[in-house]
């Protein structure tokens, strides 16, 4: 049975505060300096300002693939939500740990950083490695500058183990995704005389029916994958903002969304259908000498790749073979960082982390105490494997 400090350091961990774009450097040196105690040579891949990091780390023989457990140390935000408990301060009761980042997901970070400790004392055949990265939560940004100086090394995993909360599941495979922002034009006015221009809320707001009709179509007509629980590729509107007061007809507004796509499906195709039928909406309002409106301007804010698992069968059953119970494969529609190991490092990628992406995001976020235990276990079974191959 594996000694349980896990559940210690992730209470540590929920502690700091490390919101995206937020500095998360004292959680990183508090990492290293654990890893130093034990022996583990790591290296910090810094952005910009200094106050956010990346960590890699090792042990075990260099030059021979091993195994690298990948995890985000950023968190989303808590403004505006309902916590009953302190979101930066662990509470633990009735079986489990509430805080924000407790499933995504300081709870597999603080199994793999245990993990790590452990294997510091044994004589490993393949090597572990630890990779920590920043920013994930608004499109795996931060891992990107560890990952393009990682292909320039020796470095080709012989595994990557992605920790995003499966409840302990292996998921072979995620959706890709790609972030944009639509700026839509109007022609301002006083609102008494409305009619006579171009509001861009309402320009906006046929953009956002042409998204929905396009996810219609691509709900029953699109690619589907049914091992995803939601079994097609989706378009998805998180933001809108417009005008400047009541009383004027607003000259621009902005839209945020998004497209998650299943392997196959293109973005770009996904995008020229949204836009066919925003076209159309359109020219259904230009009539009886209205003003017409313009296509809104697409700009891509961040793309990620989706993942489709490609793990020899030996390896995939050794690492199915090392958790607590049998369980089925999955593929979650969430996305990860794992496509990019895949693309940078031509590693075989695995998603299995500790609790469920239903408490994501939430107040009151929580991890089940067994999940931790299980992922323990797992990751020292991990362990012995690369001591005996």
């Amino acid at each position: 049975m594996v000694q349980n400090d896990s559940m210690e350091l992730l209470k540590r961990l929920i502690a700091f505060p490390s919101v995206s774009l937020t500095p998360n450097i004292a959680l990183i040196e508090y990492v290293q300096q654990l890893l130093a105690q034990a022996g583990i040579r790591s290296t910090l891949f810094r952005e910009a300002s200094g106050t956010r990091a990346n960590l890699f780390a090792t042990t075990g023989p260099a030059g021979v693939p091993g195994i690298v457990l990948s995890g985000h140390t950023d968190v989303v935000p808590v403004e505006g939500q309902a916590w009953s408990v302190p979101a930066f301060e662990a509470t633990e009761r009735d079986g489990r740990v509430y805080g924000r980042g407790a499933a995504d997901m300081k709870g597999f970070v603080a199994c793999a950083v245990q993990a790590m400790l452990r294997a510091a004392h044994r004589p490993l055949a393949r090597p572990l490695h630890l990779a920590l990265s920043y920013d994930e939560e608004i499109g795996c940004v931060g891992v990107r500058s560890m990952l393009e100086a990682l292909a320039d090394t020796w470095l080709r995993p012989m595994l990557c183990i992605v920790g995003e909360p499966t409840m302990m599941q292996i998921a072979t495979g995620h959706k890709g995704k790609a972030a944009y922002q639509a700026i839509c034009c109007g022609r301002e006015g006083h609102s008494s005389r409305a009619p006579s221009y171009l509001n861009a809320i309402h320009v906006a707001a046929d953009f956002v029916r042409g998204l929905r009709a396009a996810q219609d179509h691509v709900a029953e007509h699109g690619r589907q994958d049914t091992e995803f629980d939601i079994p097609y590729s989706t378009l998805h509107v998180g933001k809108i903002g417009g005008g400047k007061a009541l009383n004027i007809v607003p000259n621009e507004c902005v839209v945020d969304f998004e497209i998650r796509t299943i392997a196959g499906e293109s973005v770009d195709d996904l995008l020229a259908l949204g836009l066919d039928h925003t076209r159309k909406l359109m020219a259904a309002d230009a009539r009886d000498g209205r003003p017409r409106a313009e296509l809104p301007t697409i700009r891509q804010v961040n793309a990620y790749p989706g993942l489709e698992a490609c793990v020899e069968p030996e390896v995939m059953d050794a690492v199915a073979a090392s958790l607590p119970r049998e369980t089925p494969k999955i593929k979650v529609a969430y996305g990860s960082e794992g496509g990019l190991f895949r693309q940078h490092l031509n590693a075989p990628v695995l998603v299995c982390g500790p609790g469920s992406i239903e408490q994501a995001h939430k107040p009151d976020e929580y991890v089940e105490v067994s999940q931790i235990k299980s992922c323990d276990e797992f990751l020292e079974r991990l362990v012995v494997m690369l001591a005996c191959c």
